[in-house]
């Protein structure tokens, strides 16, 4: 195995000068973010290529899943490991539970000869940074992964249920991001139930799947959308859900767009085609930049924010006793309301409101950090 400070790709290619959108100022962005700090790690023998970022551990050691999935970069995984950890901390902070926020990113090969050999390699990572960071299934890894990992530390969660674990996390998630489409609804809609309401599903995996089931039983009406033609057909079958091609979910007249596939997916050129009155869903990072929450805002669209409305996975992974589990997952019904309320009165964005609710529990209400630009 060999470890790596950095990869080649965040430097400049020897074929000349990068251009301005190339470069990428890794200390800027951890000031920015509030880190912290990044480890990498690459090993020639299963491919692996993989960056921890642990954002905070002022509640408690770093939890956060592992995402194995395509990147283009380095530069790419690494942004993405670090805004996901800042979710995390944030995510953590206002489900009040005893953890900081990290993430793992795995960048997947083409071409995973040995999966087994490559998550205990991974594990290896882990148990190097000494309990500092807790991993989790997150996309692209699974419960058997977990259990992985498990052979080379004790610091990772939702393993199997024979491992003593506490399985796969993506109906409690579903769990808690219906919660929030009803908090939602009873908040700019001012309904009582979600019977009749028109969701639009983006993303037939885990938790999409699990979400459409959610509201299928409570009677909602559903689109649903995915990459994957089987996973969409799935829902179809199972809840009457109308199948959507991916690349018009974004102009579906809808009276909730529930984005639960990858993050990024609010921005410039797909924010001025929705036709949504609420945006609720489990896809982490939705806004590409905090701004678009302030174009949602003016066009009168709902906001839930990612790190609160998804928090029932994480609290499941982390949460033994069951009455405490159902009492914080409902929870986020009564956070989500409490937010809305507050963006209403302060004519803040619901995204400013649930970041300055995280950071008077990470920092106190009287020593938030101010974020900081180099020049």
């Amino acid at each position: 195995m060999t470890p790596m400070a950095t990869s080649n790709l965040l430097e400049t290619p020897r074929s000349g000068h990068p251009s301005p959108e190339d470069e990428f100022d890794f200390f800027q962005q951890a000031a920015t973010l509030g880190f912290g700090d990044v480890h990498f790690r690459l090993d020639s023998t299963t491919r692996l290529q993989a960056v921890v970022a642990i954002h905070n551990t002022r509640l408690g050691p770093a939890f956060g899943g592992c995402r194995c999935i395509p990147y283009a970069t380095t530069k790419t995984a690494t942004e993405d490991a670090m805004r996901l950890a800042r979710g995390m901390s944030y995510k953590n902070a206002l489900a009040g539970l005893p953890y900081g926020g990290g993430k793992a990113v795995l960048i997947r090969p083409p071409l995973m000869n040995d999966r087994v050999a490559y998550f205990e390699v991974f594990g290896e990572f882990v148990e190097s940074l000494g309990g500092r960071y807790i991993t989790a299934v997150d996309s692209g890894t699974s419960v058997a992964d977990m259990d992985c990992v498990a052979r080379r530390t004790l610091h990772v969660l939702c393993t199997s249920r024979q491992r003593g674990g506490s399985g796969d996390p993506s109906p409690y998630t579903a769990l808690g991001v219906r919660l929030g489409i009803q908090a939602a609804v009873a908040h700019r809609l001012k309904r009582s139930d979600v019977e009749g309401i028109h969701v639009a599903i983006q993303g037939a995996g885990h938790v999409g799947y699990h979400l459409a089931k959610e509201l299928h039983k409570l009677g909602a009406q559903l689109s649903i959308c995915d990459v994957n033609e089987k996973a969409a057909q799935r829902c179809a079958d199972e809840f009457n859900a109308y199948i959507v091609p991916p690349a018009a979910i974004y102009d579906l007249p809808c009276q909730v767009f529930a984005p639960c596939a990858l993050g990024g997916i609010i921005h410039d050129k797909t924010l001025p085609r929705l036709q949504a009155s609420i945006i609720a869903g489990s896809a982490n990072n939705q806004l590409l930049e905090s701004r678009h929450g302030k174009i949602l805002q003016e066009r009168g669209i709902l906001y839930a924010p990612d790190y609160v409305i998804n928090a029932g996975g994480a609290i499941h992974a982390v949460t033994e006793e069951e009455s405490e589990l159902k009492a914080k997952i409902n929870n986020i019904y009564s956070t989500l309301i409490e937010i809305f309320q507050r963006a209403d009165s302060s004519r803040q964005t619901t995204n400013e409101i649930a970041d300055r609710m995280a950071e008077e529990i990470l920092y106190g209400s009287h020593s938030i950090p101010q974020k900081t630009h180099y020049t």
